[in-house]
């Protein structure tokens, strides 16, 4: 079999960010790296997954909202993949991401989804956890730019 092409990112030189993972077609995947990969420290399992219904709870009510595709955690517990259409440009793709992740840190009340009948997991919920690292993204993401967007080599 082929190599997917995620697994011939250098994980040791990748950093927190937001980068370009695949386009295809008309579709954009955004590696939206919230932990450095093989540190030792990753999204734990309440938080990421408190952090999925608020990320896709935002995204998909964004002005962009016609074009998110998906939002959802990756497997090795450092971030998240956002796929939207091309329509909307790497900036926006940024925007929203700071939008959202705005939104988490400051988030308070009921976690969109967490009922019983509306989640697969309604127990295992981390709103301050999921708050935490929203806050941390927006520091590492207040500066970033559309051109820092690609993996480096």
């Amino acid at each position: 079999m082929k190599t997917i092409a995620s697994f011939t990112v250098d994980h040791d030189r990748l950093e927190k960010g937001m980068y370009i993972s695949r386009i295809d077609g008309d579709v954009v995947t955004y590696d939206v790296r919230m932990k450095k990969p093989n540190a030792g420290d990753y999204l734990s399992d309440g938080a990421m997954h408190t952090f999925e219904h608020l990320f896709a709870t935002c995204a998909r009510n964004s002005r962009w909202q016609d074009s998110v595709l998906y939002v959802g955690p990756m497997g090795c517990r450092t971030g998240f993949y956002l796929l939207l259409r091309d329509s909307v440009s790497r900036s926006d793709a940024l925007q929203l991401v700071r939008e959202c992740f705005a939104f988490i840190k400051d988030f308070e009340g009921k976690i969109p989804g967490s009922e019983r009948r509306e989640c697969g997991n309604y127990l295992d919920h981390d709103l301050p956890g999921a708050r935490a690292v929203a806050e941390d993204m927006c520091r590492v993401l207040a500066d970033w730019t559309a051109e820092r967007m690609d993996y480096e080599s």
